[in-house]
């Protein structure tokens, strides 16, 4: 969300930046709501005042026997209480419209990220290990003879419907086992405090990280109003909503792992093959809780615990910069880490981090008290993968792939799995 004030101050570099996303100005709309709605706010404590000085004159006028002038006065405290009233009422109708507007609209990306439309136009910044070559043509995960008795298509769309999966034996170890991984390196090495947090909240959660009101429909609503997480950065970053914090607990840093749900409303047809792009899946989720001062560079510190798990799985990696025109709803800075699937011979999305400001601050009403006794200001909150967990599973299965059909698995994963370090033929871990 928004601060009203610089709207105010600057309005026509507001128009300017959200111009970089692809959206008409707006400015003069909300200035005229917010104009509307302080003169309305203005007329009524005038009201008030003049309520006041009428009430206090009644008793007055009753005391000199002046029943002309006690009907007059009380007439007009009655006249001024309903004023007051319906300007208040007025005044609380322009604040709801203003509140609308600024919801909807999108964080102001920084003046370093790329300009552009799509995905097409992001810029790539970083880039690590090299391709591996098949002396066979690879297969993508779902393809392959040691993968097929563990990954299940068809009982899972019995079960629920497309975009499903029904993972058994080997395959949800594997699963399992990369997710504990990503938790203890998160833990151990990176310092996120673990977390474990509800799949279910509130629709107000929603709003505080931005899911709402613009993107409900994918997202799944139950139907005593709840709603299922499209990941756990919902859960840790309302960790802080209608809080203000000790400068000195900052900086806040979470970790989860939990179940997503995603409708994916907006992306029907896409990836309808294998797991990749599923309604129900597994994140390990990073939050942070910064001061303003240091969220950039937090920023470039979560992006580099999500890489340093692919390095540890020897997963050949790109990270980009997500232009104007591919960002997220409350990003101010992207980094999109793609890894490389050999099954589809390119780089995939596989972690996305995002410095978010004080935008989902200002909507969570989240704050902090400084150190040196000043007002208190706005958190700034970013979040990010570390990792998906099922595309992570899949880039094992297709990068340790063998022409015999077995997979080579990461020694990484080797202690969970009891020592375990190949998936044969059959789908045996061996």
């Amino acid at each position: 969300m928004h601060d009203i004030r610089m709207i105010r101050e600057a309005p026509e570099a507001f128009d300017a930046r959200l111009a970089r996303r692809g959206l008409a100005s707006v400015s003069s709309e909300i200035l005229a709501i917010d104009s509307a709605r302080r003169a309305k706010i203005q007329a009524a404590e005038e009201a008030k005042a003049e309520q006041n000085r009428a009430s206090k004159e009644v008793g007055a006028a009753k005391a000199k026997g002046d029943e002309a002038e006690f009907e007059r006065l009380r007439a007009l405290v009655g006249e001024k209480k309903d004023e007051v009233a319906r300007l208040n009422d007025e005044a609380k109708a322009e604040d709801a419209k203003l509140n609308d507007i600024l919801m909807g609209l999108p964080n102001l990306p920084f003046e370093d990220v790329p300009d552009g439309a799509d995905e097409d136009d992001n810029v790539e910044i970083h880039r690590w290990g090299t391709p591996r070559r098949f002396p066979f043509q690879p297969l993508e995960h779902y393809q392959l003879p040691s993968v097929t008795p563990g990954m299940d298509f068809e009982t899972a769309a019995k079960l629920s419907g497309s975009r499903f999966v029904l993972l058994s034996g080997s395959i949800a170890r594997i699963h399992r086992a990369l997710a504990q991984f990503m938790l203890d390196t998160h833990i151990n090495k990176n310092g996120l405090t673990e977390t474990w947090a509800p799949v279910l909240v509130n629709e107000a959660m929603m709003y505080g990280t931005g899911q709402l009101p613009k993107f409900g429909e994918d997202s799944y609503k139950t139907t005593e109003g709840m709603w299922l997480i499209p990941t756990s950065e919902v859960t840790l970053t309302n960790i802080v909503n209608g809080v203000t914090i000790e400068e000195s607990y900052l900086p806040r840093r979470y970790t989860a792992h939990s179940q997503c749900f995603r409708s994916e409303a907006g992306s029907a047809g896409r990836d309808t093959a294998g797991m990749l792009r599923q309604h129900q899946f597994e994140k390990v989720e990073m939050v942070s809780v910064t001061h303003p001062d240091n969220s950039r560079a937090e920023l470039d510190r979560m992006t580099e615990c999500a890489q340093g798990i692919l390095e540890a799985l020897l997963l050949p990696y790109r990270t980009v910069v997500l232009c104007t025109g591919d960002m997220g709803f409350g990003a101010r800075r992207t980094h999109d880490i793609e890894v490389w699937l050999p099954g589809q011979g390119k780089y995939r999305e596989i972690s996305s981090c995002s410095v978010c400001g004080d935008f989902q601050a200002r909507r969570m009403n989240a704050r902090f008290k400084p150190a040196d006794g000043g007002k208190p200001d706005f958190v700034h909150t970013l979040n990010g993968s570390g990792l998906a967990v099922g595309r992570c599973l899949i880039a094992v299965l297709e990068n340790g792939q063998q022409e015999d059909g077995s997979v080579e698995l990461p020694l990484a994963l080797h202690p969970y799995l009891g020592g375990k370090k190949t998936l044969d033929p059959l789908g045996t871990l061996i």
